[in-house]
């Protein structure tokens, strides 16, 4: 795709700036860039988890887009968005389990990044290898449960 050719970032579609945000940790990994790739890797996991909210909020319940997003907005971060919203959303259905066994590694995950935005803490690779691991993981459970095909890339 030419540069020309290029979706804008505020239109592409959830799936679409997981991709991309996930392309650019990568690429920051690789030239050793590792808290600003864990930064990246984390936000592609936010994403994973605003895609499972509009899923479940827009395309199955019908809710309107400027309500979803409100709630996105009151939820501010991922473990709050697991919490407060994917986990309650999903009781009672084949999800819930799977979506509540994440609590630890999007706490953890979240932790990693907020050191790095809030304390400007630098990482070091072993680090940004585990953290950008667990957040491919948690963005493919989050992802998979609806788009069971989706895989990403690993991070080397």
């Amino acid at each position: 795709m030419s540069e020309k050719d290029r979706i804008p970032y505020s239109k592409r579609s959830d799936i679409q700036k997981i991709v991309s945000n996930w392309q650019k940790a990568r690429g920051l990994y690789k030239r050793g860039d590792y808290s600003a790739a864990i930064v990246r890797a984390v936000t592609a996991t936010e994403l994973a988890a605003n895609f499972v909210i509009r899923e479940e909020l827009q395309k199955k319940r019908k809710l309107e887009a400027k309500f979803v997003d409100d709630l996105l907005y009151w939820a501010n971060g991922l473990p709050n968005k697991l919490r407060n919203l994917i986990i309650p959303i999903s009781r009672g259905d084949d999800n819930h389990r799977l979506f509540a066994s994440l609590t630890d590694k999007v706490r953890k995950v979240s932790g990693e990044r907020n050191n790095i935005v809030h304390s400007g803490q630098f990482k070091k690779e072993q680090k940004a290898r585990a953290t950008i691991s667990e957040s491919k993981e948690i963005i493919e459970v989050l992802v998979k449960a609806y788009k069971p095909k989706f895989s990403l890339k690993d991070i080397e």
